[in-house]
């Protein structure tokens, strides 16, 4: 599994290599976007460094962000994961904090909430991730934690969503369990 990297700032040559992805996936990827503007994206994100750090961090773990869609209310462009696949860099995960420090054996390195606190992502809702089901088809191998109510998680659970059959399903299971084929999508407002 990735470590997650400093809280440095990207250099002039890894801001440059970075910017340089992210339009090329806008560009490719123009149906998840349709009246968004590269330009506007990219003066957001040459005025927020700290953004570009961490969207560097979901590039360097596997998530393939992308912008897909634009807050007028905040005048923020909302980045979500979009490879294929649920990150392979945030596989083999359970839920969050407490279900790693409840697991007495084979504890998985780290859990989905405390990756995605470290890297200053948001973890997907179900709704979101529906949202982004809808734009292309995600997850046919693999699955995604997703944010989980209270009241499931106080007894023990957490969910979790994939995309089988043509269509989007939402499961439960142990917060504590963990898979090869599990991770976790996020989100990033600039």
């Amino acid at each position: 599994m990735k470590k997650m990297s400093s809280n440095t700032e990207l250099t002039s040559e890894q801001t440059a290599e970075l910017l340089s992805i992210l339009k090329n996936r806008f560009d490719k990827n123009m149906h998840f976007h349709p009246e968004i503007e590269w330009t506007e994206v990219q003066i957001k994100l040459e005025a927020n460094p700290d953004k570009l750090r961490i969207l560097n961090e979901m590039e360097n773990t596997g998530g393939e962000p992308d912008v897909v869609e634009y807050d007028r209310q905040t005048d923020k462009y909302i980045f979500y994961d979009c490879s294929a696949e649920t990150p392979k860099g945030r596989r083999s995960v359970c839920f969050d904090h407490e279900a790693l420090e409840s697991r007495k054996k084979n504890k998985p390195e780290n859990s989905a909430a405390n990756m995605a606190a470290e890297m200053g992502i948001e973890l997907l809702t179900e709704e979101q991730y529906r949202k982004l089901q809808k734009l292309d088809s995600f997850d046919l191998k693999t699955s995604s934690w997703v944010q989980t109510p209270s009241d499931i998680r106080e007894q023990g659970g957490a969910l979790f969503c994939d995309r089988r059959f043509g269509h989007v399903f939402l499961y439960h299971n142990g917060a504590e369990s963990y898979y090869a084929a599990r991770g976790f999508r996020g989100l990033l407002k600039v």
